[in-house]
C-alpha cells in the first residue's frame, strides 16, 4: 500500500498561508496516521486582490499545472479560492477539469485536480450544513462574491463579516489570534456552521481548535476544507488533529 504522497498546490506569487497551513495540517495527521507527503508549488503572479489581477492569475493555472505535472504528484490543489469565485458561479466545475486535463496531456497520467472553491462546498454538504456564516478578509464587494458563489452552491449565508484588507501580502501577515474576537462579531445564532476563514491566505490554523472547543457548530477555513478534500481524492482517511470537526479524527 502506498504510504508517500506528493502534494501539488497551484498558489498565488503572494500568498504565504497555504505553504504554512496544509502542511501543517498533514505533518499533524502523520501523528496519527502511516502517509508521509511532501509538497510542491507552483505560483500565479497576484499582489492585490482585484478583478483584473485575479482574471490574469487565472489564465496563469494552466502553466502551474503543467509545472506540477512535471513533478508527477499524486493530486494537485488550486489553492486561491477568489479567484475561482470571482470568475462566476460554478467556475471550479469549469476549471478543475480544465486544469486535469493539461495535467494529463503534460504527464499522461490521471492526476486528481481540486480547487478550494470547490473543496469549501464539498464540505459544508459533507457536514450537511445548510446556513452558514462566514468571515472573510476582503472589501465587501468581494465578500459579496464570494457569498453569492456559496449560495448559487445550495447553501444560505446568513451573516458575513469582512475584514476589507486589499492587499494580499497584509492578509497574510493578520493575527490569526484576532479570529477569536472576530468570531464574535459575525451572527453564528442561525448557522449550521462557521467559516472562520473564507480566503487560503487568512491564516486561522493556530486557533481553529480554540474556536471549535467555543463553538457548538462545525467551525471550519478554506485551508481544513482544501486538505479534508485533497485526503479524500488520494483515497485516504480525512482525520487530521485539532483542526476543528471536519477533520476531526
Amino acid at each position: 500500500m502506498k504510504n508517500n504522497f506528493r502534494i501539488g498546490m497551484i498558489v498565488p506569487s503572494s500568498n504565504t498561508t497555504m505553504e504554512t497551513e496544509i502542511p501543517a495540517m498533514l505533518r499533524a495527521r502523520e501523528e496519527i496516521r502511516p502517509e508521509r507527503f511532501t509538497f510542491h508549488s507552483s505560483r500565479m503572479r497576484m499582489q492585490h486582490v482585484t478583478p483584473e489581477q485575479l482574471a490574469a492569475m487565472d489564465a496563469d493555472s494552466l502553466r502551474c499545472a503543467a509545472e506540477l505535472a512535471d513533478a508527477r504528484v499524486d493530486a494537485m490543489a488550486y489553492a486561491c479560492l477568489v479567484a475561482i469565485m470571482s470568475q462566476g458561479r460554478g467556475y471550479h466545475s469549469e476549471s478543475e477539469p480544465k486544469l486535469a486535463r493539461i495535467a494529463k496531456e503534460e504527464s499522461g497520467e490521471n492526476i486528481p485536480v481540486l480547487s478550494s472553491a470547490g473543496a469549501l462546498t464539498e464540505a459544508l454538504a459533507h457536514l450537511g450544513a445548510e446556513k452558514i456564516a462566514v468571515v472573510t478578509p476582503y472589501m465587501k464587494p468581494l465578500t459579496a462574491t464570494v457569498c453569492d458563489y456559496i449560495e448559487h452552491e445550495g447553501f444560505e449565508v446568513v451573516d458575513s463579516l469582512s475584514l476589507e484588507v486589499p492587499d494580499n501580502l497584509a492578509v497574510g501577515r493578520l493575527d490569526p489570534q484576532n479570529l477569536l474576537e472576530h468570531a464574535k462579531r459575525v451572527d453564528t445564532s442561525g448557522a449550521d456552521a462557521l467559516v472562520i476563514s473564507a480566503c487560503v491566505q487568512m491564516p486561522s490554523l493556530p486557533v481553529l481548535d480554540t474556536l471549535q472547543r467555543r463553538f457548538d457548530i462545525p467551525v471550519l477555513s478554506a485551508a481544513a476544507a482544501t486538505t479534508w478534500h485533497l485526503l479524500g481524492r488520494l483515497g485516504l482517511e480525512q482525520v487530521v488533529p485539532r483542526a476543528g470537526a471536519l477533520l476531526a479524527p
